[in-house]
């Protein structure tokens, strides 16, 4: 009988998870019930995980094959699929969305919403789980929020439900690295256009499909329209506490998430310490997103993002 337990985060979002280590080969019972509670929890977090980079992408695998580290940015050169994140490296950007920048910028910024994002929606098939893991943490802070896309749509009224099941938006990332990718392919631009409303393609239950970083318009509307929808989806999904959770990391932390029912958000507290992070994240290969009137996502400029191998 395995001996993996869960202990919930909140009443909707996240769970820690006891009674498995991830650096051994899982027996197929245990990963069967682990992705059974990523569907449930949608963000599972392991404690006092230890392991290496080929660890880590193996894990990955487990779950539906790695894709490369990124579709713009290379990972590591001795673990193409491993994509390393240092906070040393992200701070300054992290003090220009904070308004923390040139104040004679002219740039207006959205202090709430500017980090949540769902993971590479530029491309057509964006990753359906995420796996996160700490490799260097400070002693506190470094935290990662998540919002639950499900009870964001389920909390809107029937009405605009209706309305945003027949929208697609338009997702893109159009500043290409100048660094060849390691296999071969193009590092952008991307475009994607996807239902702004997707369905779960395991649990066939509603989503909304937001990100304040790679959403750029809604297809169909008049630009002030477009601007005014988008402004009110992103105030809900970064102004909803009630469907937040927030997960402290600690060294060897592993976080696992569908991609396809959270968004997050972090470090949301990065420039309130000076002690260095660094994370490293691999991504599984995801699907096409279908929307409840049956639009399929579709690529607008560049391909999909595939797994290696």
């Amino acid at each position: 009988m395995s001996e993996i337990s869960f202990r919930p985060l909140t009443p909707i979002t996240g769970a820690e998870v006891e009674g498995v280590d991830l650096a051994v080969d899982l027996k197929p019972d245990d990963v069967t019930c682990l992705r059974e509670a990523l569907l449930r929890y949608k963000v599972l977090v392991f404690r006092e995980q230890p392991m290496n980079d080929a660890q880590h992408v193996a894990l990955t695998d487990v779950f539906g094959g790695a894709t490369a580290a990124h579709p713009i940015v290379n990972g590591l050169r001795e673990a193409p699929a491993v994509l390393r994140t240092a906070l040393s490296e992200d701070r300054p950007g992290l003090a220009e969305s904070s308004g923390l920048g040139n104040p004679l910028s002219g740039a207006t910024p959205r202090r709430l919403r500017t980090e949540w994002h769902i993971d590479s929606t530029f491309v057509a098939n964006p990753t359906s789980i995420t796996i996160l893991r700490g490799v260097e943490i400070p002693p506190t802070g470094g935290d990662t929020l998540f919002a639950n896309l499900e009870a964001l749509y389920a909390g809107l009224s029937p009405s605009l439900r209706g309305y945003l099941d027949t929208l697609q938006a338009i997702h893109s990332r159009s500043n290409p690295s100048r660094t060849p990718r390691f296999d071969g392919k193009p590092a952008g631009p991307f475009v994607a256009l996807h239902p702004l409303v997707r369905v779960h393609p395991e649990t066939g239950v509603r989503s909304l499909m937001v990100s304040a970083v790679f959403l750029q318009a809604i297809r169909g509307l008049k630009p002030r329209e477009s601007t005014a929808l988008l402004d009110f989806l992103l105030d809900e999904l970064a102004g909803r506490d009630e469907i937040h959770a927030r997960v402290r990391w600690d060294q060897d932390t592993l976080v696992m998430w569908d991609n396809r029912a959270v968004a997050h958000a972090g470090p949301v507290d990065g420039l309130l310490f000076e002690e260095e992070r660094i994370v490293h994240r691999t991504t599984v290969v995801g699907d096409l997103p279908c929307g409840p009137d049956g639009f399929v996502s579709r690529s607008l400029k560049g391909g999909l993002f595939e797994a290696i191998g």
